[in-house]
């Protein structure tokens, strides 16, 4: 063992096999296991309370990816990976797993995993391979050196690149063997999934789950071919010399590689510490507790955190390209609107799966291509909508003073911290709708969709047209009545994450513009509100004096009238009975 403390998460679903590998690593010395966990999301929980207390707790992640069996839970496996490395890009993660399939374990390599061993590897090969993924380097499984070597055994890119190709060192010939193995057994790995794609009648979940494989194969293939050509090789093949994977045309253009290092589990930036904590948040149930419906409320819950998740990861990444492009306040707020369309757009691309069909009637119809064509709708309803969004991008990349409720808060200070994740919250929230709301209004019915997404409430096609309907009169509710009002009292309104579900709050922010510029109903909701408040205190002060001088008749006159008639007819009364008995008394006399 090496003098650093290993200090390890374990994430396994087998809660056998967790037991007895922590007792067997607890029994080696220098070595603590810090936590045990079965699921993702306590993972995650684990790692920010980690993070915003003591960094230094963990520096590696032991984890098997699902139950090791499934296409799904693999696939499942891949994207916790993904999340992990985007909220923590410089904690080493360890694979000891079941799977043995070289394109999944390849896919994993090129998302930043550090190692792999297969469950069984004697305990000395396993704490070795543990130290030396948390020593910074990388240790791939002796039976899979057609993927990777132990990071003792392979010299580094610079030493490789530094060899001429015609050099009889043997450093070329490996590095070329290693390249075409690996991409034998990717291709291999490639046709099998596009064979299993082009199944008629494929489920739409294991579709979108192959869909998603076929990319980590590709980004895969495409990384060994580039990590592993020399530069001399790569101008022979007329090859731009790139160590980046194309990005999206709007910014490919600006794009750098990042020069930045973090420190292990650091949060120490605005936009980690952030989103640690809502992650955090992101456990909490997320029933919707407003009167307002909401799109993503046709899910279920699980569905509902797994679409939040990956929207939040691809605004990570989205904030790793807008700060390589080095642009500056001016031009985010020109884009912020892009922005919004390209998050919601790669959400839709990577919750449904690329190139996942779905057959209504006799035509299969590719999912997201047919919900992209919606984005006009979802712009103008939805995403042209979300509040804030420049305040809080332009927080998280140049750590700008954040302005809300008329007061500045300062970028490092635990008010400006609270304001900027309810923003982000919202964000998510809506950002998730718009992912939603296609789908409603076209296939909402689609018995596939309703199996694998939707919430057991849901199932029958009358609640879902309820549903749709009570969508339908939200946006009127909120277009003609609810914004105008809003924008007349200078607030926004936010969906947040609390403890018992999805709530709403409001934040002041000047709203002049947007008050000016409103017309038809809207403009005459503002114009009764300000009506309203113009003549309702000369009408509360007039209904006041009425209503003393109606309480003044009724007691003081008409009242007293009622009890002096009331009074005259009960003595009347008195006289008759009192005159009766004097009667019957001397009658009773004479006889």
């Amino acid at each position: 063992m090496s003098d650093r403390p290993l200090k390890l998460l374990l994430f396994d679903q087998d809660p056998i096999f967790r037991l007895g590998l922590r007792v067997a690593l607890e029994a080696i010395p220098n070595l603590e296991v810090t936590g045990v966990v079965e699921t993702d999301t306590t993972a995650l929980q684990i790692l920010a309370e980690i993070a915003q207390e003591d960094p230094k707790q963990v520096n590696l992640v032991v984890l098997e990816f699902g139950n090791g069996r499934s296409i799904t839970s693999q696939q499942l496996g891949l994207q916790f990976c993904r999340q992990l490395k985007a909220l923590y890009p410089n904690l080493p993660i360890l694979l000891l797993s079941s799977v043995q399939e070289q394109g999944l374990l390849l896919a994993a390599k090129s998302i930043g995993v550090n190692g792999y061993c297969p469950k069984g590897t004697p305990l000395p090969e396993l704490v070795a391979a543990m130290q030396e993924v948390t020593d910074g380097g990388e240790y791939w499984f002796r039976n899979t050196e057609a993927i990777a070597t132990p990071h003792s055994s392979l010299p580094s890119r610079d030493a490789i690149n530094r060899v001429s190709p015609n050099s009889p060192l043997p450093f070329y010939r490996q590095r070329n063997n290693l390249r075409l193995s690996g991409i034998a057994y990717i291709d291999v790995t490639l046709a099998a999934v596009t064979a299993q794609l082009q199944v008629p009648g494929l489920a739409v979940l294991d579709r979108a789950i192959l869909a998603g494989q076929r990319r980590e194969l590709l980004a895969a293939r495409w990384l060994l071919d580039r990590l592993l050509v020399s530069s001399q090789e790569r101008q022979e093949e007329d090859i731009p010399v790139s160590d980046e994977l194309p990005l999206t045309p709007s910014f490919s253009s600006a794009i750098q590689p990042r020069q930045t290092v973090l420190p292990l589990l650091s949060l120490g930036t605005v936009q980690f510490n952030l989103f640690a904590s809502c992650v955090t948040k992101l456990q909490f149930p997320l029933r919707n507790v407003t009167d307002l419906p909401l799109e993503i409320d046709i899910f279920r819950e699980e569905k509902k955190r797994e679409l939040l998740y990956l929207i939040l990861q691809k605004l990570t990444e989205q904030l790793d390209e807008l700060r390589a492009s080095q642009l500056d306040v001016n031009q985010l707020y020109e884009v912020k609107n892009i922005l919004l369309r390209d998050l919601w757009e790669v959400a839709i691309t990577d919750f449904f799966g690329k190139f996942s069909q779905i057959k209504i009637g006799n035509q299969n119809i590719g999912i997201v291509n047919f919900l992209l064509q919606n984005i006009e709708v979802v712009q103008r309803d939805i995403l042209n909508k979300i509040p804030l969004v420049f305040e809080l991008y332009s927080y998280l990349i140049f750590q700008t003073e954040l302005r809300i409720d008329n007061t500045s808060y300062p970028v490092l200070g635990t008010e400006a911290k609270s304001q900027a994740l309810m923003i982000l919250e919202n964000l998510l929230i809506q950002v998730a709708n718009g992912v939603v709301q296609p789908l409603l209004n076209s296939l909402a019915d689609v018995e596939i969709m309703k199996q694998n997404l939707y919430g057991r409430q849901f199932i029958s096609t009358r609640e879902i047209e309820r549903f749709r309907n009570d969508l339908s009169w939200k946006y009127r509710l909120i277009n003609y009545i609810e914004e105008p009002k809003a924008v007349f009292e200078s607030r926004y309104d936010l969906f947040v994450i609390a403890p018992r579900g999805i709530a709403k709050t409001s934040v002041y922010a000047p709203r002049n513009q947007e008050l000016a510029r409103l017309s038809n109903i809207p403009l005459i909701v503002t114009l009764l509100l300000e009506f309203s408040d113009a003549i309702a205190p000369r009408l509360k002060s007039l209904l006041s004096f009425l209503g003393s001088g109606i309480v003044f008749i009724l007691t003081q006159i008409i009242g007293r009238g009622l009890g002096l008639i009331g009074r005259g007819i009960l003595q009347g009364i008195g006289s008759v009975s009192l005159l009766e008995k004097n009667l019957r008394r001397n009658s009773d006399r004479t006889k």
